[in-house]
């Protein structure tokens, strides 16, 4: 199988580069590196099944030879990235979701749209299930973000019904791990990297809203069974295990044995108060649920931004 993966060198690119070369696949890995990280695949690089394209895929998608599948990750994924980049955002959930669907249908290739949990916007349901069309404001500062990937699903679908495109839509619940960049902007590597430097955590709100998140490994193995399988409407995929975001904080106070205190500052514009996967359907679809325990993935995760804060900072 030959795979081409936009946003192959940000966080969850990667780990899809990682796993899919595990399973024999061949890798053509496209990012501008925007908010993608060139040393997320530099281990890669000396594999002669992968190969990497520093190329913006908001512009025209030429890939030479058989393509099997397009999975289509290309993103700035945290609210700090795409409050700084707003139409670059637009642009790659629009225009970048186009090129990609129209690199598939020339190659006859399977697609796959990594979409979002954010296109439920701050959610009158709860938990989330697939049918639910969400809340969002289209004019928010977040809608950038979260329209883009509602348009990237809506031409999806588009495409799979009018030119039979073999579509797979997988909506990402919140996700950790290693390769999370430290100035990331999102709650958990935030709490990680202020408790390791010994720095106030900062929480925005009461820190009483909710979070589910997942480990990476889980997600991507979530990702490979939709791949392979015959469903073409949107699934969620994610750790329906829900916390506050206070409870977070504590819990890797605890685990980096940080001295450090818990300050807050407002919550932000279209902040969701909640967020929770039902994962009924990947459970009966796919056979799929997560397995890395949040003690682990959270441990794992503080050894890699302890490895890297050190880097950093010798």
């Amino acid at each position: 199988m030959r795979t081409v993966i936009t946003g192959g060198a940000g966080f969850v690119g990667s780990h899809m580069c990682d796993y899919l070369l595990e399973k024999g696949h061949e890798i053509v890995c496209i990012d501008n590196l925007l908010t993608g990280n060139a040393e997320n695949v530099v281990h890669l690089l000396g594999n002669k099944r992968f190969s990497f394209v520093n190329y913006n895929v908001s512009s025209y998608i030429y890939v030479s030879g058989n393509v099997d599948n397009v999975l289509h990750f290309a993103s700035p994924a945290s609210p700090s990235d795409y409050l700084e980049y707003p139409i670059e955002t637009l642009k790659v959930g629009s225009l970048g979701t186009l090129h990609s669907l129209g690199l598939a249908k020339a190659k006859k290739a399977t697609f796959l749209l990594a979409s979002t949990s954010e296109v439920y916007g701050d959610p009158q349901i709860h938990p989330q299930s697939e049918d639910y069309w969400g809340n969002v404001n289209p004019i928010g500062p977040r809608g950038v973000y979260d329209e883009a990937k509602r348009f990237a699903e809506a031409i999806t679908m588009a495409y799979h019904r009018s030119h039979q495109v073999n579509t797979k839509i997988v909506r990402v619940f919140n996700t950790y791990g290693p390769r999370m960049r430290i100035k990331d902007g999102r709650a958990l590597p935030n709490f990680m990297c202020q408790a390791i430097r010994g720095e106030d955590l900062t929480i925005y709100g009461d820190g009483l809203q909710t979070r589910s998140f997942c480990y990476v490994s889980d997600l991507v193995e979530g990702v490979y069974r939709l791949l392979i399988s015959d469903e073409h409407e949107p699934v969620n995929i994610g750790n329906p295990e829900e916390i506050t975001v206070l409870q977070l904080a504590k819990e890797i106070l605890a685990l980096t044995g940080s001295k450090s205190k818990i300050g807050y500052c407002p919550l932000p514009v279209d902040d969701p108060k909640v967020r929770q996967p039902d994962i009924t359907k990947a459970k009966k679809i796919l056979g799929w649920e997560p397995k890395v325990s949040r003690k682990d993935g959270l441990m794992n995760t503080i050894r890699y931004f302890n490895k890297i804060l050190q880097k950093n900072d010798a």
